[in-house]
């Protein structure tokens, strides 16, 4: 299983680590802006786990309330849901709010060290279209 991630806090109350590079940046697009991400530095990072058996899948219709799978603010019952998970797995993959075709595999660096490898880490550099200068106005005379 790889992860490809910007860093960014998760809806659960710790830090995001999207399965899938597209959807690490849309997450930190729909959190912070892409004014974040074009001005302030981040960093791609790509693990593998050593012991899939390790990662809890979690399934949808076990979520206690379907809204925490829909864009929001994160509920203190959400965010206890996830901290509750966390404290018995050592990884959990959840899926995206932003697609219901990503998922997150979240996990607590401390509580996971020895269980997964880093394969490689890049800055991210965001496509400069995503954040144009304000249109000029044309001023008649």
């Amino acid at each position: 299983m790889l992860d490809t991630t910007c860093d960014t806090e998760m809806r659960h109350g710790c830090r995001s680590r999207s399965i899938y590079p597209s959807t690490a940046i849309l997450e930190v697009a729909v959190h912070k802006g892409f004014r974040a991400l074009d001005t302030v530095s981040h960093v791609l990072t790509a693990v593998v786990t050593i012991d899939r058996s390790e990662v809890h899948v979690i399934d949808p219709a076990a979520v206690p309330n379907p809204n925490w799978l829909r864009p929001g603010i994160p509920s203190a019952g959400q965010q206890a849901f996830g901290d509750d998970l966390l404290q018995r797995h050592r990884f959990v993959a959840i899926p995206s709010a932003v697609s219901k075709h990503s998922w997150h595999l979240v996990f607590i660096a401390s509580k996971a060290a020895g269980f997964y490898s880093l394969a490689f880490q890049e800055s991210f550099a965001l496509d400069t279209r995503f954040h144009p200068p304000p249109t000029a106005r044309c001023r008649r005379e």
